[in-house]
């Protein structure tokens, strides 16, 4: 396990377990000031409640998004949380490869050869120097993607919430010229309230014929019913999602030989043209590292903080 081997490293000592941290186990966390979560548990108010009772005051969510987790409420009951940052090339890499998975029509491929079919498919597929990406967020791994795109020799525009002077090699441009202009449209935003279905219906109606959507981010920056209409539709050429809206619950656990609780991705899984992976993007060596290390450092940085208060 990452935390045992690299505590002595970082000097700390552990208390650690395989429970998802909930209400009824938080005293787990009595005696220590911080503690350290996944990001693939919601973390309600009871059980920040439960943690702060335990004498808990931080908590280090292994992630960069706090979409499971009141931040508003936490500060509230004078908990602070914070997150960490890790290598952006993982998903920068997975969403490439996705992108070009989804343009050469690999899933219908693999799954013909695996069923011992070799003959060529008939529709062909496209070639990223020939096309326009849209990329939406530009972060640490939006701008990652950028710096892998310019490797293809494909147009590439850009759109943050935060805007950002033209380049060279990529126009910043609004999301509604982004969405009407891109081949691909490649999803890096962080989820909030604003964000929330920012690739709604009215926007996927306006997105180019055949065009194709990458989601990396989180599955709630899709309004996944209208994405659903528009494939069954065949207006886009396809999808590749590493997350997706409603996946709480499904993503991580083994379902095998039961029904998806979820109609949505159930139905998204059957399309020979959708792409599903369980919110994996992130998921190297190299990025987990980076994670543990961070997560026991912000823990470290606030304990010498509380120290000095």
């Amino acid at each position: 396990m990452l935390f045992e081997s690299l505590a002595p490293v970082l000097g700390v000592s552990l208390t650690t377990t395989l429970e998802e941290v909930a209400a009824d186990n938080a005293e787990l966390a009595r005696g220590n000031r911080c503690v350290s979560v996944s990001h693939k548990t919601p973390i309600s108010n009871e059980t920040l409640l439960a943690l702060k009772r335990a004498g808990v005051r931080y908590v280090s969510t292994r992630s960069v998004g706090f979409n499971h987790v009141d931040v508003d409420f936490a500060a509230s009951i004078g908990m602070t949380v914070g997150n960490v940052a890790y290598s952006p090339d993982s998903v920068a890499d997975y969403t490439l490869m996705l992108m070009l998975m989804s343009l050469r029509g690999a899933k219908s491929t693999i799954r013909r050869s695996d069923a011992h079919d070799y003959r060529p498919e008939a529709v062909r597929g496209r070639e990223l120097r020939d096309l326009t990406v849209g990329v939406v967020g530009t972060g640490r791994i939006g701008a990652a993607v950028i710096d892998r795109l310019r490797g293809f020799g494909c147009e590439v525009l850009a759109h943050d919430i935060r805007p950002r002077p033209a380049t060279a090699e990529v126009e910043h441009v609004d999301l509604d010229t982004l969405v009407e202009r891109s081949d691909v449209i490649t999803l890096h935003a962080p989820l909030s309230e604003e964000s929330h279905h920012l690739l709604d219906r009215r926007r996927i109606a306006r997105m180019r014929p055949g065009a194709y959507v990458i989601n990396t981010g989180r599955g709630a920056l899709i309004e996944t019913p209208a994405l659903v209409t528009a494939l069954e539709e065949g207006r886009l050429g396809g999808a590749a999602l590493d997350v997706v809206e409603g996946e709480e619950g499904i993503f991580y656990a083994d379902l095998r030989g039961r029904e998806i609780p979820n109609r949505w991705l159930a139905r998204l899984q059957e399309m020979p043209n959708v792409l599903v992976s369980p919110h994996i993007a992130y998921l190297t060596d190299h990025a987990l590292q980076d994670t543990v290390e961070n997560s026991i450092a912000n823990c470290r940085e606030f304990e010498s903080r509380f120290q000095h208060v």
